[in-house]
């Protein structure tokens, strides 16, 4: 079957994958009203496109945080690969350096991230990290993927506590005995499996994170910090009051406040009080190339995939990674083109009509 989108793979993934598996990448929290708007919110959005402008030749290049990417989509971070493909997270990075854009690996990788580099030494890689009560054990995988040479910490900075994801709930989702969190392997020891949360124990993360910890992460390392899971300009202006690089405009994919706005709504706001000062990125609901122009339009200088990165594993491997980046950086191409927009340059608010829905 020719995979023409990344709904093809979707289905694929749903079919092949056990449904335990498929529920935990796919849950979102309670009701899952936040997860289900990311995508909706995109269908919202209508471009104005201008014609007759010379599209014979595009661009689809930029940057992020100076490093020149092939097109504005990266990976974004997510848990357990090997669940999807037995090579895991050694394949995600493979297929993201084959594209030659950025890969954020999970702190819940089933690879360690030594592995991950080993097996693509030339991909541009950010490290997503989060705040242990243990600070030591936060410490060491900092100075970990500094020496590995990842280029980016991204915090995240939404999971105080886990969202409420009934199907994992449900069906008692835990890691099966052969897979491991690598990167805790040897440093966490998982006790009664009652306490597990996620492959680690459940008390694991800090609830008490705040600002300050931002403050103490940058005087562990000289690496950007980028923060994941901001959604009002409120948080934004602080985020660039306390020198961080770059925002993620993010909700988690739905996993964990259900009832915030889709990202894509809150993207505008973060950007107007931003003005360009750091960097701003998005991720949640992109599927299509017109999804990529559209976040890029409001001010995103690079989008982020999860769920079909995962999809894209589970139909192929490192293949499968390469080929979901293809047809998204394809759509962009052409839907950049159809709006008359030769670079990623030429791309701004004026492409957006909000309509009247």
């Amino acid at each position: 079957m020719a995979m023409v989108c990344l709904t093809d793979f979707e289905e694929y993934a749903k079919e092949h994958l056990s449904k335990a598996t498929w529920d935990y990448y796919a849950a979102g929290a309670d009701e899952c009203c936040t997860r289900d708007d990311n995508l909706l919110a995109y269908k919202r959005i209508r471009l104005r496109p201008r014609i007759l402008r010379d599209v014979s030749v595009s661009d689809t290049r930029t940057t992020v945080q100076g490093t020149e990417i092939s097109f504005p989509v990266g990976i974004a971070p997510t848990a357990f690969h090997c669940l999807a493909w037995h090579e895991g997270e050694m394949a995600t990075a493979r297929g993201t350096e084959a594209v030659n854009t950025c890969y954020i690996t999970s702190t819940y990788s089933t690879c360690s991230v030594e592995e991950i580099v080993a097996a693509a030494p030339n991909g541009y890689r950010w490290f997503q990290l989060y705040v242990y009560r243990d600070r030591k054990l936060s410490e060491s995988i900092v100075h970990r993927v500094e020496a590995l040479g990842y280029k980016a910490l991204v915090l995240t900075v939404d999971v105080p506590y886990t969202g409420k994801r009934r199907n994992d709930i449900r069906n008692q989702f835990k890691l099966p005995p052969h897979l491991k969190v690598k990167n805790f392997d040897g440093v966490i020891q998982v006790m009664a499996a009652s306490s597990e949360e996620y492959g680690i124990p459940s008390n694991t993360l800090d609830p008490s994170i705040s600002w300050k910890d931002v403050y103490w992460l940058q005087s562990l390392t000289r690496l950007p910090i980028i923060i994941k899971g901001i959604l009002t300009k409120e948080d934004a202006e602080l985020a660039v009051e306390h020198g961080v690089q770059g925002i993620i405009v993010s909700n988690h994919g739905g996993r964990q406040l259900d009832g915030g706005p889709a990202t894509i709504d809150a993207l505008s706001e973060i950007v107007d009080t931003v003005q360009g000062r750091i960097e701003v990125y998005l991720d949640g609901g992109i599927r299509t190339g017109s999804d990529v122009l559209k976040a890029v339009a409001l001010g995103a200088k690079c989008v982020f995939i999860g769920r079909p990165a995962v999809w894209g594993l589970a139909y192929k491997g490192e293949e499968g990674v390469r080929e979901v980046l293809q047809i998204l950086n394809d759509e962009f191409r052409l839907s950049m083109a159809l709006s008359g927009c030769r670079n990623v340059a030429e791309i701004n608010r004026n492409l957006i009509q909000f309509s009247k829905l």
